[in-house]
């Protein structure tokens, strides 16, 4: 399945997409990924599916260097990204919705923004998102498009890297939420 754009920003630099993350060919793909940084499901096991064995060798490897108590909530970490087009991958651990009284709005703008300071370290120039904490953390997604609309807005308006930023949804319905609830016209 490969992805459809939805909506293009006229400077090009960002851009919503519906369908499968691990098939979008960019310079880093983010994982929606547990503390453990080992695969579980939704996008983190989709994603280690599609990397192969590399993608875990490489997870350990951080585990037992980096962060050998798993990596904390709202922080990043970069590893090559095995049989996938892209040439990184970029686990964050998003915030499990407890009610929105647990500091889950901060977490979740940590995570985007800590992605695309990697990015930035790393000079890579496109960088795609999945909806990260939307799907079994339970994060409400019309929040989410929120905070997620702003956090990558303020990057983009004073970074230089990365040059693009794709969200990708795995549906058209969560596509349509995030577009809906920022006011962004559907294919541009």
């Amino acid at each position: 399945m490969n992805t459809v754009a939805l909506y293009r920003s006229l400077d090009g630099r960002f851009s919503v997409h519906v369908g499968d993350i691990t098939t979008f060919s960019c310079d880093a793909i983010v994982n929606a990924a547990n503390s453990t940084l080992l695969g579980g499901g939704g996008v983190d096991g989709a994603i280690h599916r599609a990397a192969g064995p590399a993608l875990l060798e490489a997870c350990k490897m951080v585990r037992s260097t980096l962060y050998p108590e798993g990596l904390p909530t709202g922080k990043a970490v970069a590893t090559i990204a095995g049989n996938l087009p892209a040439r990184r991958v970029i686990h964050t651990v998003g915030p499990i919705w407890r009610g929105g009284k647990h500091n889950e709005d901060a977490l979740l703008a940590s995570c985007y923004r800590e992605c695309m300071r990697l990015a930035r370290e790393e000079h890579l120039l496109h960088i795609a998102f999945p909806a990260i904490s939307t799907g079994i953390y339970g994060f409400p997604r019309e929040r989410a498009a929120h905070i997620v609309w702003q956090t990558v807005q303020a990057e983009l308006a004073t970074n230089a890297l990365p040059r693009q930023i794709s969200l990708i949804f795995y549906s058209e319905e969560d596509a349509g939420i995030f577009l809906r609830e920022n006011g962004l016209p559907a294919r541009q």
